[in-house]
């Protein structure tokens, strides 16, 4: 099973960018689809993107499309997600786990746990 922390998080003005990194343990990484989540405060957690097991496939929120780029590299069991011009709405807790698509939707693998989180503030 795979266990994450994520990182990278912080206060950025309108426009900028910041680089989050998700640190992931367990057997299972590299053989697993691993997704990027976000939630805003007082809204559902939604996906922001997605990453194959080798990395050639990526997906993204429309949201984010063109701004957001997923990556990962799995000598190190990492997984990043470079944020470029952010604006406001992006604002939100980020978190990152085992992905799988099913109708359309993403969703986190069931029975994997979400890490803590990393707060990323966006200012106007």
């Amino acid at each position: 099973q795979v266990q994450v922390v994520e990182s990278g998080g912080g206060l950025v003005q309108a426009g900028g960018s910041l680089r989050l990194s998700c640190a992931a343990s367990g057997r299972t990484f590299s053989s697993s689809t691993m997704g990027w989540f976000r939630q805003a405060p007082g809204k559902e957690r939604e996906f922001v993107a997605a990453v194959s097991t080798g990395g050639a496939r990526t997906y993204y929120a429309d949201s984010v499309k063109g701004r957001f780029t997923i990556s990962r590299d799995n000598a190190k069991n990492t997984v990043y997600l470079q944020m470029n011009g952010l604006a406001p709405e992006d604002t939100a807790v980020y978190y990152c786990a085992p992905a799988l698509t099913y109708g359309g939707t993403w969703y986190k693998v069931a029975g994997s746990s979400w890490g803590q989180g990393t707060q990323v503030t966006v200012s106007s």
